[in-house]
């Protein structure tokens, strides 16, 4: 699948990097002391969990950045579904550079395979409906770039990457400025001002705040915490003026009534916060 546009050679170098510096150090002393510099040998990515694979572009990745000379030969791709036993890709060069990567590349791989394998589970409920599953910025730091986009790979829909790319006006905010209605000028002008194109997206609690929401014409209005009657209503008053996004609690089981109210979008942050790692393997091809 084609690559979202937040995952850059830059930031993925920049990651890597970090990654690798945090994990070497002054050198992978256990590699170095143990298997000869010019020893060639072949590794392969052993699948020992149902699941859906994420990571292998990236994987490929941390390979070429470490060691260009490293060979990678795919059999499964991102995105696929993978079952137990299955060899994913096998790669061939320096065993020093396969035993100095190893870690890393299963890291990532193992993470981003378990929230691909969830939002895929997630998404299958929302087959024949038109609302599209989000994730959120609940991500772990300096690894948010592998957990959105294992979201991406499992079927869902990246919401904003940061704080940059989208204003959000949460509860915090519109408390501290008083209402929604002063907090969306303020953003407004904030965007006139600075010549930025960005959408506007309000928290709302009630169906007095929706109505607030609406009268100050923002791109998506979220509806937080609301139950599915309440959402249903909201739905209707906002009669499609903007997006509507449900937050706030959502688990699996839910999904299914959550789309009947017709809301646009449903966010849910247990897509990576909760997700369980899959179960890969890098061992030495015999």
């Amino acid at each position: 699948m084609k690559r979202p546009s937040y995952v850059t050679d830059k930031a993925l170098k920049t990651f890597i990097k970090s990654a690798l510096e945090e994990d070497i150090q002054d050198g992978d002393h256990s590699t170095l002391s143990t298997i000869p510099k010019d020893l060639q040998q072949s590794a392969k990515l052993l699948v020992k969990q149902d699941c859906i694979l994420a990571g292998v572009e990236l994987a490929d990745f941390i390979f070429k950045t470490f060691d260009k000379n490293l060979k990678i030969e795919k059999f499964i791709k991102d995105g696929d579904a993978a079952k137990v036993g299955d060899v994913a890709f096998i790669v061939t060069g320096s065993a020093r550079s396969i035993l100095s990567t190893e870690r890393l590349l299963l890291n990532c791989m193992q993470r981003m395979s378990g929230i691909a394998t969830l939002t895929h589970e997630w998404d299958a409920r929302l087959v024949g409906t038109k609302t599209k599953l989000l994730d959120t910025r609940k991500t772990t730091p300096n690894f948010r770039i592998c957990e959105k986009w294992a979201v991406a790979i499992g079927g869902g829909t990246n919401h904003r990457y940061g704080l940059y790319d989208m204003i959000m006006l949460k509860d915090n905010h519109i408390d501290y400025n008083g209402s929604i209605t002063n907090a969306v000028k303020m953003a407004k002008d904030y965007i006139k001002k600075n010549k930025k194109k960005l959408k506007i997206e309000v928290e709302t609690r009630n169906l007095d705040e929706v109505q607030e929401a609406i009268k100050a014409k923002v791109d998506r209005i979220m509806l937080d915490n609301m139950d599915i009657n309440t959402m249903k209503q909201a739905v209707d008053l906002i009669n499609g003026a903007c997006e509507t996004e449900a937050s706030g609690g959502i688990t699996r089981d839910m999904l299914k009534e959550i789309a009947t109210t017709g809301v646009t979008y449903i966010s849910a942050g247990a897509l990576t916060h909760s997700a369980e790692n899959i179960d890969l393997s890098l061992k030495a091809v015999k």
